[in-house]
């Protein structure tokens, strides 16, 4: 009996040894197919992928522009604070317009409403025009089909519009020389002495007020919140020195060649900075 027994064991182990044998053949054969039909799925794939790929390089290339123009709004949005009024002060010898409008141009594009420009020579204001032209240039090249939204008023020496370069303003730029220093704050106290002297005005009415009204004359541009310096000279070479008593100023080695991530470096530092305002 117990040799029967043995025997239907010994024959169902054989039997259940060789179903795994079956099994396991048969996986590697569909396993052996499926990496055939995985390669030829390959083969077929690749190259179509690869002209595709081949295809798109004919059509423009990846837009970076506008990207970064993305990127320069939402930094802007980024901040805790966002100065309204930035001062350009160059204080070197050789001056790079493309580079001034390039900073301009970030500026405008990060949402600073009033953008000054300013070098001690006077050499901007003389060429107002040309730094004017290539702010222009700069902003459709760096703007894209965007600069329309990004559209820039020019104020002349008298704080007049420029009526042929006026568009529906987001910024306003100015161009400033020493002329716009101290000597303005000198116009400013002979026209209210002759006022006083014509009897157009009583001297105790001349206060502070009065002073900063001429001096800001027709239109209304707000101090200047953050300077950004130029140059190695450790001085403000007459920058606007009634409008700074609040200005916060970061130095920079050079304009020439000034990257953006330079200018925003800049802008977070005035960000976390703070301003006690005398007290």
């Amino acid at each position: 009996m117990m040799a029967l027994v043995y025997d239907f064991v010994w024959r169902t182990l054989h039997a259940l040894l060789h179903l795994q044998r079956v099994l396991i053949s048969w996986f590697r054969i569909r396993l052996w197919n499926w990496r055939l039909w995985k390669q030829a799925v390959a083969a077929l794939l690749v190259p179509v992928a690869l002209g595709f790929q081949n295809h798109k390089t004919l059509g423009p290339p990846a837009g970076k522009r506008g990207l970064r123009r993305v990127r320069w709004g939402a930094d802007g949005k980024s901040l805790e604070k966002l100065p309204m009024h930035v001062g350009l002060l160059i204080a070197e010898d050789e001056l790079h317009y493309t580079d001034i409008a390039n900073l301009v141009v970030w500026c405008m594009a990060v949402g600073i409403s009033y953008v000054s420009v300013y070098d001690n020579q006077g050499i901007f204001r003389r060429n107002n025009s040309r730094l004017m032209d290539e702010i222009l240039k700069q902003q459709q090249d760096l703007l894209g089909l965007e600069s329309t939204k990004y559209s820039v008023e020019f104020l002349n020496n008298r704080n007049e519009k420029q009526d042929h370069q006026v568009m529906s303003c987001q910024a306003v730029v100015k161009v400033l020389s020493p002329d716009d220093g101290k000597p303005s704050i000198v116009r400013a106290a002979q026209e209210l002495c002759r006022s006083v002297e014509q009897k157009e005005r009583r001297s105790k009415d001349i206060d502070v007020h009065l002073l900063d009204s001429i001096l800001r004359e027709s239109v209304h541009i707000p101090d200047p919140d953050l300077v950004l310096k130029f140059g190695p000279v450790e001085s403000t070479l007459g920058f606007l020195p009634w409008h700074i008593r609040l200005t916060e100023f970061i130095s920079l080695p050079s304009h020439t060649d000034v990257s953006y991530e330079d200018i925003f470096s800049a802008l977070k530092r005035f960000a976390t900075c703070e301003q006690r305002q005398g007290k």
